[in-house]
């Protein structure tokens, strides 16, 4: 299993290198998973192979032209976490430069069915947290995304 996750480090590295030179659009979404039975938490997660210390959302790549914003989050929370999600809102769409791309990026809330989650490789690490993050350790790095989701989810 190690040697999967310095691959995809690897492979990640190199993707960054031809973002740089070549400038793609591309498209995204991060996904603010809300508990079941309780709105007042949500999952948060770190990922494997980019922004290992951060704390963040789950969620990846789409093309728009194969399938929508909700459909791709749908399929990238049940790919990364083994959880099917519901009841979807859009909380923001935003057009982002990070990493020498440029990436039309939309995040939105979700229910989840359960609470029971299965971590792929692209993660190593998941957790049930509250809204405020205080269950996170104070020094903890959280990801813009999740700040914005849970900013934009509380005015929502």
């Amino acid at each position: 299993m190690v040697g999967k996750a310095v691959l995809m480090r690897s492979g990640h590295r190199v993707l960054r290198l031809w973002w740089r030179l070549r400038k793609p659009s591309t498209y995204g979404v991060k996904v603010l998973v809300l508990h079941p039975s309780d709105p007042e938490r949500c999952l948060v997660v770190r990922h494997s192979y980019v922004d290992q210390h951060w704390w963040g959302l789950p969620g990846g790549g789409y093309k728009p032209h194969k399938e929508t914003a909700e459909a791709a989050a749908a399929r990238e929370v049940f790919e990364e976490l083994s959880l099917p999600i519901s009841k979807m809102t859009v909380l923001e769409t935003l057009t982002t430069n990070r990493e020498g791309k440029v990436d039309s990026l939309t995040i939105l809330s979700a229910e989840s069915a359960s609470e029971d989650f299965k971590l792929s490789l692209e993660l190593t690490e998941a957790r049930w947290v509250s809204t405020d993050l205080t269950d996170l350790p104070a020094d903890a790095a959280i990801s813009q995304w999740l700040q914005r989701a849970l900013t934009a989810n509380k005015r929502g």
